[in-house]
Order: structure tokens, then sequence, then C-alpha cells
């Protein structure tokens, strides 16, 4: 491709920001109508990439192109962040999925960097271990002992502590919360607006003690706010913007091992996501139909919900406790005597062999 990456660089300079910023702006939005999730989630991956092509690359970020990046690059990036970040297997895939769409987008409308997007294609997704039956959540002695833990006489502690509830409540995703409006709440009739993945509405009942959280939360961070602000907020130059996920990542991560030492069996490792998964299958024990279960998360796909039934542990312990007294009742019940039994001459010839 060496010749005609010099062509490409004499004929199309600056394409890379000019498809770029119609992929965000027209593409995605209007002609994918696509979430804002995803949207969101695409415009983190290319901000990381670039931000590590101009850091280790040494390239300044306006001079890039097409041409800086291929199939090699892609890949040191991929696996730089899986040993600084942490990123696990299904992240890596995503960022890659995020990457290459981006690329069949410039490729249709300008045929010539097909090369470029044949060249990203090669790149294989990473095989991960299969633990799609396997869902890590908090017990509900410990989801009680994470929420007591923030103090809410501090600001800071105020607003975590409510976010926590809130998320388990709701049994919201981390990106439901943080796109969250101030409007979404409805303290009159206890209900949450959540826009879910695929730009999926839906409304949420919660209970009145996360109501009567909100309403002191407001006093404090919303007192002459509107109802267009983002609920949870960070102020930067006098201007309040949405809460980072990071952040929400840090306070999580400084709560649940403050609580870890009065509850030993909160998991070494809490993340937003953990929250949701604590709710659901709490509710699930508690006997909430999957159909219902499936509904109130807002999954798309209703199979998706069955994780928590084959997962469940404890409820499979129980149906065997359970069968398993029954059995010993059957048994204690019917003794079956043996032929054999208070007769000698029988036991004479067996034991001879007879």
């Amino acid at each position: 491709m060496g010749s005609f990456r010099r062509y490409y660089i004499k004929n199309n300079r600056k394409a890379l920001w000019r498809l770029m910023r119609e992929y965000f702006t027209v593409y995605l939005p209007k002609q994918r109508n696509s979430s804002p999730h995803t949207i969101a989630a695409c415009r983190d991956t290319w901000n990381l990439f670039l931000r590590y092509l101009s850091a280790h690359k040494k390239l300044p970020i306006e001079r890039i192109d097409f041409p800086d990046i291929n199939r090699e690059t892609i890949m040191e990036f991929l696996d730089h962040m899986e040993r600084e970040k942490g990123w696990k297997v299904a992240t890596k895939n995503h960022r890659l999925s995020c990457i290459r769409s981006f690329f069949h987008y410039a490729s249709c409308v300008e045929p010539a960097l097909y090369a470029y997007t044949a060249e990203l294609d090669s790149i294989p997704l990473k095989k991960a271990v299969n633990k799609s039956h396997v869902v890590e959540f908090i017990s509900e002695t410990g989801m009680k002992t994470l929420l007591a833990t923030p103090n809410p006489k501090q600001k800071a502690g105020m607003r975590d502590q409510f976010f926590m509830a809130l998320m388990y409540d709701t049994a919201a995703r981390d990106c439901e919360m943080l796109g969250m409006k101030l409007g979404d709440f409805h303290a009159g009739n206890n209900t949450v607006y959540l826009m879910g993945k695929g730009a999926k509405p839906r409304l949420v009942p919660v209970s009145v003690e996360t109501t009567a959280l909100f309403q002191e939360y407001c006093k404090r961070f919303h007192a002459d706010g509107s109802n267009s602000e983002p609920l949870f907020y960070t102020v930067h130059r006098h201007q309040k913007t949405r809460m980072s996920d990071d952040n929400v990542a840090r306070f999580l991560k400084k709560y649940a091992a403050e609580a870890r030492v009065q509850c030993p069996d909160i998991p070494e490792r809490v993340y937003p996501h953990m929250i949701r998964r604590s709710r659901a299958m709490h509710l699930y024990r508690s006997g909430m139909p999957l159909e219902l279960l499936s509904e109130f998360l807002g999954h798309q796909d209703p199979e998706t919900t069955l994780i928590y039934a084959f997962a469940d542990t404890e409820m499979k312990r129980e149906a065997i406790k359970k069968a398993s007294v029954n059995q010993s009742v059957i048994s204690n019940d019917i003794t079956e005597k043996g032929i054999w039994e208070d007769d000698r001459d029988i036991i004479a010839r067996l034991c001879k062999g007879c």
C-alpha cells in the first residue's frame, strides 16, 4: 500500500477530519438514528485513539490523516489499553468495532479508502472465556451496607448516596444514570424516565425512600436548576456538565472498600454495572417473573434475562435441599424388606455361593 498512501497524501489532505465530522454529525444521528450512548461510545473510542497517536507516535493531532492509521497501529493501541487500562476482551472488541464502523462509512463515501477498510477488517476479534452464565452481584446485606457508607452530611456524600440508591432502585445502566436530566425524575408519582439502549425509553417506579433522597439532593444541587440540566453533574468553568463514568467508578470503588470492612462478602471489585445486576438478581429471587424483569431492565431481547435464572446458585441449592428432604422422607416411610431376611436357609446358601 506504499504507493497508494503517497498518492492519497498528495491528493486528499485532511479527509479524515472532514469525514469524521460528517460521520458524527450527520451519519450516526440522522441517517442511522443511533442512540446518544452509541454515538458517545464511538466518540470516546476515537478520542482515546487519537490521543494515543499523539502521545506514542508523536503525531500532532491536527495533522493525523488516513495514511497514519493502519493495522499495526490499531493493534498496538488495543494492546496498550489492555495493559495500561485493564481493558477486557469485550471492551477491546467493542473499541475495534467502533473504529471499523467509521472506516466502513468512509470507504462508502470515498471508495478510494476501501484499501484501509480491508486492512482493518483483517484484524481478528479476540476470543474470551465464555462467562455468559456467570453473574457477579452483591448480596442484599452487602447492598444495604454499601448504600449506608457515604456520609449524607457532606455534599459529595449526599450526592454519591443518592446516585447509588437510585441506580440500585431502578437497575439503571451507568450511561442511563449519567444521561438523566433533572426533569426525568417525577417525584409526584415516584417514577423515573430512562433512555436505554437503542434510544428505547422506559418509565421505572422508584421507592418513596429514593424520592425523599431526591428531594434532599435537589435542595443542595438543584436549588435554582432547570429541568434540562443533567441530574448528576460536575462544575467546569462555572458550567454544569454531565458527570463522567470515571467519577462514578472512582467513588464506587472507594465506598466498596469501606463497606467491605463491615461486610466481607462484598466483592473485591465493585463496578457500576454490578449494582444493576445485583438489583436484578434480588428481584428475581423475590419472585419477579423473568418476562417482567426483562421489561424492567429494558432488555431488547427477553432471552438476555435468562442469565439470572441460569446463574442463581442459591435457588438451585434450595431446590436440591428440598429434593433431598423429599427423598429422605420417602426412604424413611417405605422400608423394603430383603427376601433373605428371617430365612436362615437362604442366608446359608448365599454365603456358600449356592
